[in-house]
Parts: structure tokens; C-alpha cells; sequence
């Protein structure tokens, strides 16, 4: 064994770049997260030798794989690192409940490779096990070494699996890189949504194209846990990229109708033709953020369409001559809210990288410990990101209430926000910076009214279809229906558009007609059983809001709730507020929770 390795030179600047994709803005605080010096890790990135552990260690950080950038030429090859028995959990839509169940039972191919992989790895005594969907499933994740997602297009769509991956790339975050996530395509169209391509960002996924392929993905797949590996390589015949098997997003098109169908979750894509627009919504959005140093708040609860509206914002400021950036805060690891400085850092480096301007911040936050981050980020902007020969700048922040979980962060935050937006009534250079903040509820907690951004520019609050709205979607899916059949739909779901998009797609598709759908609604049998399911498993990990949710489904009128409680189950989509009062957001929900809570 090597006692001291150095990163390939041809692998030094991909290597730099995985610094902030892995959610650290400086070598400083990945040294600090590692629990080494600085001067290590800074050899490290410069390709200069260091101590073989910390080689490995650093790797692991950065989610690299040692084998794949280290120089070997001077040193002989590394004793396998062999891992005896590993703990593998396998997601996929349609396994059985029971975690041990008879597999033998599953017919379908995709469910076949499912059993063979089961028995392959417990033939080479590892311990596996299939992920239900029951409370119970967090705690095994925790423990565990691999998890093999194999997505599908009904994986691909459940709500329930992209909370388990969630809930997985959180879990690598923190705790050793475990478990690593290794993603298996088992459909080569398979649409993706937003929110699952942004917790897979930066992993390799291999594809399997049929039977044929079996062999080679089992026999890497088991070669890849034995030396200890924790990412499925980039240079095998399966590896594919995400590009070549999602779609590029181009201009807007005219919705044209009987379109077909469109599997819905997460941003609705800009060529959809099931993005229906909500009038005067869109206008009055792309007409303010046009104007110099524009704002614009988006409100709704999850699963409205806050996103998609954001992205044709951002679209909309594009084709105008603007630089555009979304950041999403829920790419934001646990360890970048440790305060306000780290915050910003992030904050500052997310956008750099994005406009190509990532080397200058450093340049900007030496004088940190002497004039502060919010100085440091205000200077970076003005000196690179909207200096004099630049085009105007439009920033989207998306799940912005993630930062009022760190109310000190917060504050100062939105105080900056609130600053930086003041800076365009006397100063030229700030009239280039538009800002669009997209948050799921009220404030609830205290901000200044003199420093919160979210008592100035346009608000703008997502109302839920009304049946003119629902009329035209059913048509632009080939479905023709009378008042009185959208206004049956309506009386369950209420016009809460993904709910509206779901009934569509099913039905159109053939899946289910409109009275078996009204009929089955809250039963596991029915379209929304996934939907509910993590709504219930969301709450259950909240004692209190189980109480309050509980409560407001009892009874058929609306109850006066905590302030929090109703803030967050207003963000979750669950409750509707009228004044200091809730109500069950629609029949679905409330009889959903009044049958599973009483």
C-alpha cells in the first residue's frame, strides 16, 4: 500500500469543481468538515502528494472515486479495500411490502431484475432489502452501505420514492457518504422529473436495456461493493448520461391540444402544452420583471405550479436579454446553514459558477473577518456579476422557506435581499439585478418590516384551477367533458392543479374512468394512493402536526390551529386558510386523514 497518493493532472480542475457541487464554497470548510488541516486538503486540490488516508478521505468528501483520479505511476497498486458485508437496499415502485417477500411472485422484467439482484447479492453475502415505504424505512437507510434505485417510469413519478431519495441524498450528506446512490434506468424514455434530476445531480446512472444486460450489471454491481466503490463508473458500455435521456429544454411553444399525455410531477417542462396559464398572472410577471431592479414574490402551497411559473419568468427575462440563474435552497446541504458566512459563501459560489465567475470570490471574501459576508457578497456582485459591461442579471430562489428553519440566517439574509433591492432606487448598477423568490407560506417568523423583502415588489399568490382552467386541460389531454363531469372531479380535488393533472393523465391514458376514480379516491387501490401515502408519512414524523391535522379533518368546518401548525400544513398543501382559520384543502384530504387519523 502506497503510503502517500496525488491526484492525476488531467483530474485537478474536474476534482476543484466537485468542491461546491458537494456543497463546500471553500477548501476551508471542507478541511474543517474533514477534520484536517487546511494545507492538506490545498495539496490535494493541487495535485501535490498527501497521506494515503487523507487521499481516501478527501475523495470521499468530495464523492470522487480514489481509484479513478489517483496517480498511480509511482507507487504500485493499493491493497483492495474489501467489504465483507454490505447492507444493500433496493428502491422500486411495485416491489412487494414485506422487506423478505417470495420475489418469485413478480412476473414483469423490471420486477425480475429486482430478484435477480436480490439473489445475486445475498448469494455474495450481502444483506438486502427492499424499501416498502413504511415508517420504518429512515432508520434502515441509516445503516445502510448502497442503494440501488431502479427507475422506472412508475418509480420515476412516485412521490413516495422521491421522498426515500430524498431522504437518501440528505442521509450522504451527512454521514459518511452513506448510502451511496447508485441509479439503474430500466426505461431508456423514462420522464424525469425536476425534483428527482436535482437530488441525482452529479451521479453516474447506468441504463438497462433488457435481459441481455443482466449479467454485466450484476457482475459489476457486485464487483463495485466488494472494492468498496461509491459510484457506478463513468466509463462502462451501461453508463449514460443524464443529458442524452432527458429532454433539452427549448422556447415556449403554443399549447396545442389532445396533446399526449404528459406524466406530471415536479416543473412543468417550458414546451408542455399542459402548462396552463392562470390570468393575469403571467402577464403582469413578465411585464415587471422587465423593469429595472424588479421583484417578484411567489406564493403557494407544494405541488401549485410555483416553479414552473418561476421558470418561464426566468425564460420570459431571458429572450429579453438577461442572464438568468435558478437556485434551488434545497440543493443547499444541512452543513451550508451552519451560519450566515458559510450561507453566503454558497450563496455567492452557486451563482458564480453558474455565470462562469467562480474564481473571483475568493478575491472578495478576504475582507470577511473585517467588513462581513453580507459586505463581501454585496461587493461580489458589483465588481464581477454586474459590473459595467454586463447584461442585466435575473436570479430565481426557489423553496425559500428552507431558510426559515435558521431564523438567524434568515434575517440576515433577507436583509440583504431586502438591501440589495433598495441599492436600484439610487444607484445604476443594481437597476441590472431582477429577483424572483418563490416560497410555500407566510413568514412565520419575525422580520424587520424595514428588512424583509416580502412587503415590497409584486406579490404574486397561485389560486388553484377554476373549472374553466380544468375544462381546457381535460381538452388538451383529448378528454371532452360536460360542466357537470369537471364539476364531479372539481368537488373531490377542488382545482389543486397536480391533483387535476394526475386525474388527467390516468384517464387519458385509459387507466381508469372518471367514476372509478371518484370511487376509489382514497382507498390504495385508487390514483392518488402514492400521493397520500407521503403526505401520511410526512405527518408522521411530526407528532404535533398529526394532532393538528387530525383535528382539522374531524370536522366538516374550519378550527383555529397554532400559528406554525397552519403555517406548515398550508406549505404541504394539506390546509387552506380562511383568516385565523383551516379548513382541509379538499374532500380528498379530508376524508383521506379523517379515515386514517380518527
Amino acid at each position: 500500500m502506497p503510503r502517500s497518493l496525488r491526484v492525476r493532472e488531467e483530474c485537478i480542475r474536474a476534482v476543484k469543481s466537485c468542491l461546491l457541487r458537494n456543497g463546500f464554497p471553500s477548501q476551508k470548510i471542507l478541511a474543517e468538515d474533514l477534520g484536517m488541516a487546511q494545507s492538506t486538503v490545498s495539496h490535494f486540490l493541487n495535485g501535490k502528494p498527501v497521506d494515503y488516508a487523507n487521499f481516501i478521505e478527501i475523495c470521499r468528501g468530495l464523492g470522487q472515486e480514489w481509484r479513478d483520479i489517483a496517480d498511480f505511476e509511482a507507487n504500485s497498486d493499493p491493497e483492495e479495500v474489501l467489504l465483507v458485508r454490505a447492507k444493500v437496499a433496493i428502491l422500486f415502485e411495485g416491489f412487494p411490502s414485506d422487506r423478505f417477500a417470495n420475489v418469485n411472485a413478480l412476473t414483469t422484467s423490471h420486477n425480475t431484475l429486482s430478484q435477480q439482484l436480490h439473489q445475486a447479492l445475498s448469494a455474495g453475502g450481502h444483506e438486502v432489502f427492499f424499501i416498502n415505504n413504511s415508517r420504518d424505512e429512515g432508520s434502515y437507510l441509516k445503516r445502510c452501505d448502497y442503494l440501488l434505485l431502479l427507475i422506472s417510469q412508475e418509480s420515476a413519478a412516485s412521490e413516495m420514492v422521491l421522498e426515500q431519495v430524498q431522504l437518501a441524498k440528505e442521509l450522504h450528506n451527512l454521514t459518511a457518504h452513506k448510502p451511496a446512490i447508485l441509479p439503474i434506468l430500466v426505461e431508456l424514455n423514462t420522464p424525469l422529473s425536476f425534483d428527482l434530476l436535482t437530488y441525482l445531480a452529479g451521479i453516474q446512472p447506468w441504463l438497462w436495456r433488457g435481459a441481455g444486460d443482466t449479467f454485466k450489471l450484476l457482475s459489476q454491481i457486485l464487483t463495485i461493493i466488494k472494492e468498496g466503490r461509491t459510484s457506478l463508473t463513468a466509463d462502462h458500455e451501461l453508463a449514460v448520461e443524464w443529458k442524452a435521456i432527458t429532454s433539452i429544454k427549448q422556447s415556449i411553444i403554443q399549447p396545442l391540444p389532445a396533446a399526449a399525455p404528459e406524466l406530471p410531477g415536479g416543473q412543468v417542462e417550458l414546451t408542455s402544452c399542459f402548462y396552463i396559464d392562470r390570468p393575469p398572472i403571467e402577464s403582469r410577471c413578465y411585464e415587471t420583471i422587465a423593469q429595472p431592479g424588479a421583484l417578484i414574490r411567489i406564493k403557494a402551497p407544494r405541488q401549485m405550479g410555483k416553479t414552473s411559473l418561476m421558470a418561464r419568468i426566468l425564460h420570459h427575462a431571458e429572450q429579453q436579454g438577461s442572464r438568468t440563474v435558478a437556485l434551488s435552497f434545497q440543493l443547499a446541504n444541512r452543513k451550508i446553514f451552519a451560519n450566515s458566512d458559510t450561507f453566503l459563501q454558497w450563496f455567492c459560489a452557486s451563482i458564480g459558477q453558474e455565470l462562469g465567475m467562480l474564481e473571483q470570490l475568493p478575491k472578495c471574501w478576504q475582507l470577511a473577518d473585517l467588513i462581513g459576508s453580507n459586505q463581501c457578497c454585496k461587493a461580489y456582485f458589483e465588481q464581477y456579476l454586474l459590473s459595467e459591461s454586463s447584461t442585466p442579471l435575473t436570479l430565481g430562489l426557489d423553496e425559500s422557506d428552507r431558510l426559515f428553519e435558521s431564523p438567524e440566517i434568515a434575517d440576515d439574509f433577507f436583509g440583504l435581499l431586502r438591501a440589495l433591492h433598495e441599492e436600484a432606487k439610487r444607484r445604476d448598477i443594481w437597476k441590472k439585478f431582477r429577483l424572483v423568490v418563490v416560497h410555500s407560506t407566510e413568514v412565520y417568523i419575525p422580520l424587520d418590516v424595514n428588512k424583509s423583502p416580502f412587503n415590497v415588489g409584486l406579490p404574486i399568490e397561485l389560486p388553484e384551477f377554476n373549472s374553466q382552467q380544468v375544462q381546457e386541460l381535460a381538452a388538451r389531454h383529448g378528454i371532452h367533458w360536460s360542466a357537470t363531469e369537471v364539476a364531479e372531479l372539481m368537488a373531490l380535488v377542488g382545482g389543486h392543479p397536480y391533483l387535476v393533472r394526475l386525474a388527467m393523465y390516468r384517464i387519458a391514458r385509459q387507466d381508469v374512468t372518471l367514476n372509478q376514480l371518484l370511487n376509489s379516491a382514497t382507498t390504495e387501490a385508487g390514483i392518488y394512493s402514492d400521493h397520500l401515502r407521503r403526505h401520511l408519512w410526512n405527518l408522521e414524523k411530526y407528532p404535533e402536526l398529526i394532532e393538528a391535522m387530525r383535528e382539522v379533518s374531524s370536522v366538516s368546518k374550519p378550527v383555529r390551529l397554532r400559528l406554525e401548525f397552519a403555517f406548515k400544513l398550508n406549505s404541504m398543501g394539506l390546509v387552506k386558510q380562511e383568516g385565523n382559520y383551516c379548513c382541509a384543502r379538499c374532500n380528498l384530504y379530508e376524508e383521506y386523514f379523517r379515515d386514517r387519523l380518527s
